[in-house]
């Protein structure tokens, strides 16, 4: 399988600019059925929640049939519990006809539920990223990729959600831009995942009290910089230590990746480094970004989640997808 990527890759190259699609998509609560100690309570394993082989089946099919339509050469994903769990989605995939020979799980740490990559373009490595030994944060797990002689970074993240202030968030973020200067301002850097922060945090957050604790500074915004880019997509000259947010390239009526109480956000975001923006070796395409929105992903007004029930025993019903919508942009090399 590999022999034939780097045929692609290479036929590509002879027909012009190679296009690689990248995605990020949080697919709620993929656990798989081994009891390791860490599971939410309705996802213990063949418990009163009914947590079994068939919900666990029809929920790998449903997210495999998002993941599939969507087909992205690289897509970054989070809650998914264990390798197991991942693995078993790319079976699933496999089976419906799309396979990625590469995978990759942040599962150093024993949090209960992780950030993984599956890629149809080999890994030049993965490294993991710890933000702190505390396992209420996450480790952001880094991959870097060459296609036609470019070389980039893919790190995916899943910051501390809303139930938890911000002062949380900017902690992931400030580790992220730690390593984002060791990588270097010159590289070409695809910063992606659930932030759990609108792509306008420093705007909306500063009226909830509970989740103001740093004087109103956010960890994607202000930490990452993205602010100063809301005007100047087309600039090369940007701020030091800064990246852009793709939201920003498309309509704002379609820059939002979840629902809550019928207030759409754009809790997942794609930022690139400035080196992407420049027009010179690998390059954002214009236009490209987008939430991925086909009506069997919805419910109603809402997004189709994977359902539970709110009984005081939670109990899966076998249908539904996730509260995400996954979101994708399109590079191209020259």
């Amino acid at each position: 399988m590999r022999r034939v990527v780097t045929l692609l890759l290479l036929l590509s190259q002879l027909l012009g600019a190679t296009m690689i699609k990248v995605a990020t998509y949080n697919v709620e609560n993929l656990f798989d059925l081994e009891k390791s100690g860490h599971e939410y309570k309705e996802y213990i394993p063949y418990s009163k929640s009914q947590w079994n082989k068939k919900n666990y089946t029809i929920k790998l099919r449903n997210i495999a049939r998002v993941i599939k339509d969507i087909n992205a050469d690289i897509i970054a994903l989070q809650e998914i519990e264990s390798l197991q769990a991942l693995k078993d989605l790319r079976f699933t995939l496999k089976r419906q006809g799309l396979y990625y020979p590469y995978f990759k799980i942040a599962n150093y740490k024993k949090t209960t539920v992780k950030v993984a990559i599956l890629s149809k373009i080999p890994f030049v490595y993965t490294h993991e990223i710890a933000v702190q030994s505390s396992y209420r944060y996450r480790n952001i797990l880094e991959a870097k990729f060459r296609v036609d002689g470019e070389d980039f970074f893919v790190l995916v993240n899943h910051w501390k959600a809303k139930s938890g202030a911000e002062s949380m968030r900017v902690v992931s973020a400030k580790k992220l831009l730690k390593r984002c200067n060791e990588l270097g301002d010159n590289q070409n850097i695809i910063v992606l995942g659930d932030f759990n922060s609108h792509y306008e945090e420093n705007i909306t957050f500063k009226r909830k009290r509970k989740l103001n604790d740093t004087g109103g500074i956010t960890g994607i915004n202000d930490i990452l910089a993205t602010k100063y880019y809301k005007r100047v997509a087309a600039q090369t000259e940007l701020e030091k230590d800064a990246f852009y947010n793709l939201w920003y390239d498309t309509p704002e009526s379609q820059r939002y990746s979840y629902i809550y109480r019928r207030k759409k956000e754009a809790l997942d975001s794609i930022l690139i480094s400035k080196s992407l923006l420049d027009k010179r070796g690998m390059e954002y395409k214009k236009g490209s970004i987008s939430n991925f929105h086909p009506p069997y992903v919805f419910k109603g007004k809402g997004i189709y989640r994977w359902q539970v029930s709110r009984k005081r025993v939670k109990v899966h019903r076998g249908k539904g997808y996730s509260d995400h919508l996954a979101v994708s942009a399109v590079f191209l090399t020259n």
